[in-house]
């Protein structure tokens, strides 16, 4: 039954370093804790699974499955025992302080651990030996703020540095909160202490303000992103409205993903262009993007445009040159298609000469990342942050936390570090989207159908040998063994 690479409860037989052992486990303390004791069931079932994919047919098979976060009865961690230590790396993003002070708030109050370190700026804060003393008493006005009081940053990942950091200070539980990037990182951070034999628990907070995280229904700021960037598209509509043939430029975050420009335009119902990375588009000749605007203008005399930062990109005049360079973090350095796109519809009018536009670009990037989370983040980044902590006490290392289908789960590194998440744009929302602004789709048959061979089955399959031992078709985490 017992594997390695199955998550298995620390209350059964783990394997540590190749030996059949039983390991130490202890009563979960928040059986004792009078704020969980009107709970009728509490503890999670270490049996209980999240499945992948909720919608099937009637021949599908079973399909992936997480197991379900929460609090287990039994606990791998002595309360005394535990020294935690959180890290924020890549960019900023509403909700990183609420997640710094529900996990040292959860690590608190519901099991009584005491010893916590605040790495500061990043991978490199490690090694660095930079650390912040984290109690509920410093981070608790923290949520009201943007940013994060950890600092952060990008790149300064020296693997053998950091584990190295983590075996000298006496840390056993790793809480790394950062995007994509991040977690591949922190996914071999995981290796190279699982190859060193140390009982150190692992656990990674998925955090992208552009969504584009697989497997999990959305990540953190993300709420908060679309709600803030209805003040720039507002905004931008009323300098369009207020003048004769307007145009409303405004470029949203997305490198990848256009997640946030379509949902803020679909809140807005002001937007009569949405332009993202996934959908290609083009400017000049029939169909395209030019004379959609001549049209629209004519119609209702303004236009607002919304733009994802990573659109377009292919059009750009300097892209070759442009797609070589990267950051720190390994992402392709982007050219500023807002400036790009706002300056080639204004030469464009103006060769032609039979309309007069008057067009405002608005870039609200910076903005929208550094304010604190809305309420609707506030509370998810709660939850998070307390799976995260249930998680790391019993026993599971290797994986993030998040909600697939509405349910909290433990995720494998490898999950979500292959791919990320895009816009479909053969699906219902975007669909929505064409039909609430009414724009062309830009597409041809051929790109049609570029697009749907690219999509993933309905139902992803496992491979037999995940599933002939096993009661539930399930990929599992390690557990701390």
């Amino acid at each position: 039954m017992c594997s390695k690479t199955c998550l298995i409860s620390a209350t059964t037989c783990p394997i540590f370093l190749g030996c059949l052992v039983v390991l130490q486990t202890y009563p979960n303390p928040l059986q004792f804790n009078p704020a969980y004791s009107v709970v009728k069931q509490y503890f999670v079932n270490v049996d209980d699974t999240v499945a992948q994919k909720i919608v099937v047919h009637t021949d599908s098979p079973r399909g992936t499955h997480f197991r379900r976060a929460g609090p287990r009865q039994k606990v791998y961690f002595d309360s005394d025992e535990v020294h935690a230590c959180i890290v924020t790396c890549g960019g900023l993003c509403p909700g990183l302080n609420t997640v710094i002070r529900e996990i040292v708030c959860g690590l608190y109050h519901m099991y009584g651990v005491n010893k916590v370190l605040g790495i500061d700026g990043g991978y490199k804060g490690f090694y660095a030996r930079n650390t912040i003393d984290l109690t509920p008493k410093v981070v608790n006005d923290i949520h009201k703020r943007g940013g994060t009081i950890l600092g952060t940053s990008r790149g300064g990942h020296d693997t053998s540095k950091i584990v190295d950091s983590i075996q000298d200070r006496g840390i056993n539980q790793v809480y790394i909160i950062g995007g994509d990037g991040t977690q591949k990182g922190a996914a071999v951070i995981y290796e190279e202490i699982r190859r060193r034999g140390l009982k150190v628990s692992v656990a990674g907070i998925p955090k992208t303000i552009d969504n584009d995280i697989p497997v999990i229904d959305r990540s953190f700021g993300f709420d908060t992103a679309v709600e803030e960037a209805q003040r720039a598209i507002n905004a931008a509509h009323v300098e369009a409205e207020s003048i004769e043939n307007g145009i409303g430029v405004v470029k949203l975050m997305g490198r990848y993903s256009g997640f946030i420009a379509m949902y803020a335009t679909l809140a807005s119902r002001d937007v009569d262009c949405c332009l993202i990375p996934e959908s290609p588009f083009y400017l000049e000749g029939r169909g395209g993007l030019f004379e959609y605007i001549e049209k629209r203008l004519k119609e209702n005399g303004h236009m607002v445009i919304v733009i994802a930062e990573g659109a377009g990109q292919d059009l750009l005049s300097e892209s070759l040159q442009s797609m070589n360079q990267q950051d720190a973090s390994g992402n392709k350095l982007l050219k500023d298609v807002g400036l790009w796109i706002s300056q080639r519809i204004k030469n464009h009018f103006g060769r032609q000469q039979k309309i007069s536009i008057n067009l405002k670009y608005i870039d609200p990037t910076y903005m929208i990342r550094a304010i604190p989370s809305n309420a609707a983040d506030n509370v998810y980044c709660t939850l998070l942050a307390q799976s995260a902590v249930h998680g790391a006490m019993a026993g599971y290392t290797g994986f993030i936390c998040g909600p697939v289908n509405g349910r909290h789960s433990y995720i494998p590194f490898n999950h979500i570090t292959e791919k990320q998440n895009k816009v479909v744009i053969t699906d219902r929302m975007w669909a929505r989207l064409l039909s609430s602004t009414n724009q062309p789709s830009f597409l041809n048959p051929k790109d049609v159908i570029e697009v749907q061979e690219g999509e993933e089955p309905p139902t992803q399959l496992l491979e037999e040998e995940n599933c002939k031992d096993s009661k539930f078709a399930t990929k599992d985490i390690p557990s701390m063994t």
